[in-house]
């Protein structure tokens, strides 16, 4: 559950193959919407093969393409089970979900290469953890496109029309490639058709409610989940939560100042660090501000025939995941920024997060559904791309929530936001984890989820870090007294180790 680079050779083997072919089910009771979901979800269990699993089971579950035409044909969910330790005190299942376009299986191989169940205390001994992969990503049936989100020569940052256009109308073809090699499921990867997934899923548990634990991007599932649903959760762990109540133009430009400010924190450990950073005694703003212009005047190699060299702007974009974590990313990003300073940029070439798809694709696209597009000029794009670049000199705004705006320019689908800010009824009150300083998420989008669940409970973390439970025992603590008991801490309370 953590987005760790140091553990990368640990999860790069794949999960053998889950996906089976079944009907799709007699359908039955309906969500909020007047949706019918399945009244028997028959997932396909087996013992899993993979070394990783020992003792897990692996299955697989066929779910509406389109929930609103269940027999317009299916696809396959993925998921893995993980049995509680202590099966005479079980209390549940536990949902694991990661963030944006990752898989929820790799983030529990993961979580086992770097101790679980060793750290994890009432949540593995009391809970069966169930990693269920989105519709479209990992293990699950994936989007798989020919085109790139985004190629050599085209530019989120366009500084004229010629450089608009093309963007534009890569975004248009890229989104038609994906349709004609994937079909109709391009178009239903969005929030509320996941949701409903795992409402299936929850039929096939045999389960009357579920304990969630989400990840950034999931903690909207979460959200979205809760409210189609109500009285189906027991419990939710939201970590790093995210805020879509304001307006898309307000959010890009919030995350762009949380993530330039995470830069200047990575600047001042290295300041202050010998052992750990590469960049130490040197001005780091100012060595990458020169990397950024060099590269930018001559992209720089990857030593990889299957990756372009990389312009500023490309590395740019990769920087914002290299600073979720201080422990380990920070240092890694030093050693990336030092190797890109000698001729090979390969650093910046993957996603310091292994659970992602390697080329963005299963981001992309339910991104471009589940967002508002409040950008379609030139003219526009310009005055946002300026204001970053004020708010954001370092970084200039290269964060997701900008490269969403820009690579959904064109896209033919309508997007489809879900309606958020008001209360949602049905939900537990939950236990939201935000620490203080994230390059992903602001620390006050924390009290924005939880005002929309009744009686939630912010958990302050003092650190740049998120998947919390990993690295503070004040949150691991607080986190299974929240799933054994529900006992949410005080508001207000801020973990410092």
């Amino acid at each position: 559950m953590t987005r760790n680079r140091k553990y990368v050779g640990w999860i790069t083997a794949g999960v053998t193959t889950l996906a089976t072919a079944l009907a799709v089910p007699t359908l039955a009771q309906a969500d909020q919407d007047g949706h019918r979901t399945p009244a028997h979800s028959d997932i396909d269990w087996h013992d899993c093969a993979d070394g990783d699993f020992k003792h897990m089971r692996c299955g697989s579950l066929q779910v509406p393409v389109d929930w609103s035409h269940p027999d317009a044909g299916s696809t396959t969910v993925a998921l893995v089970r993980r049995p509680a330790d202590d099966r005479a005190h079980r209390q549940g299942t536990l949902l694991l979900n990661d963030g944006a376009g990752g898989s929820s299986i790799e983030q529990l191989r993961l979580a086992m290469h770097i101790g679980m169940p060793n750290f994890a205390g009432a949540m593995t001994r009391n809970f069966d953890l169930v990693a269920v992969d989105p519709r479209g990503v990992g293990h699950s049936t994936p989007i798989l496109c020919g085109e790139p989100p985004k190629p050599a020569g085209v530019s989120h940052f366009p500084q004229d029309r010629a450089a608009f256009d093309a963007l534009v109308s890569h975004n248009r073809a890229f989104a038609e490639d994906c349709l004609r090699r994937n079909g109709p499921l391009v178009d239903h990867t969005d929030l509320t058709s996941t949701a409903r997934d795992f409402e299936a899923v929850r039929i096939g548990l045999g389960e009357r409610r579920l304990n969630w634990y989400g990840i950034h991007y999931s903690t909207l599932l979460g959200r979205t989940y809760a409210k189609l649903y109500p009285g189906r959760l027991r419990t939710m762990v939201l970590d790093t939560a995210l805020d879509d109540t304001g307006s898309p133009l307000s959010r890009v430009t919030q995350e762009a100042v949380t993530a330039e400010t995470a830069f200047d924190r990575f600047a001042a450990w290295c300041a202050t660090t010998s052992k750990d950073c590469a960049l130490h005694g040197k001005d780091v703003a100012a060595e990458y501000d020169a990397l950024i212009a060099r590269a930018d005047r001559d992209p720089i190699p990857t030593g990889s025939a299957g990756h372009q060299p990389l312009t500023g702007e490309d590395i740019r974009e990769a920087t914002q995941d290299y600073l979720t974590l201080s422990g380990h990313s920070w240092p890694a990003l030093a050693k990336t920024i030092v190797e890109a300073q000698g001729g090979d940029a390969a650093g910046f070439t993957h996603d310091p997060d292994d659970t992602l798809d390697p080329a963005q694709v299963q981001i992309q696209v339910p991104a471009c559904l589940d967002n508002a597009r409040p950008v379609h000029t030139l003219a526009q794009l310009t005055r946002l791309r300026k204001e970053l670049a004020r708010v954001s000199p370092h970084l200039g705004g290269a964060v997701r929530s900008y490269k969403i705006i820009a690579g959904c320019l064109g896209w033919p689908t309508p997007a489809e936001p879900v309606k958020a800010g008001a209360p949602v009824h049905g939900a537990p009150p939950a236990l939201v984890l935000q620490s203080t300083h994230q390059a992903l998420a602001p620390y006050r989008a924390g009290a924005a989820m939880a005002s929309q669940l009744p009686g939630s409970v912010v958990l302050g973390r003092e650190g740049d870090d998120y998947s919390m439970f990993l690295v503070s025992e004040c949150v691991q603590k607080a986190t299974n007294r929240y799933l054994t008991t529900r006992e949410l801490p005080a508001p207000g309370t801020i973990c410092t180790d």
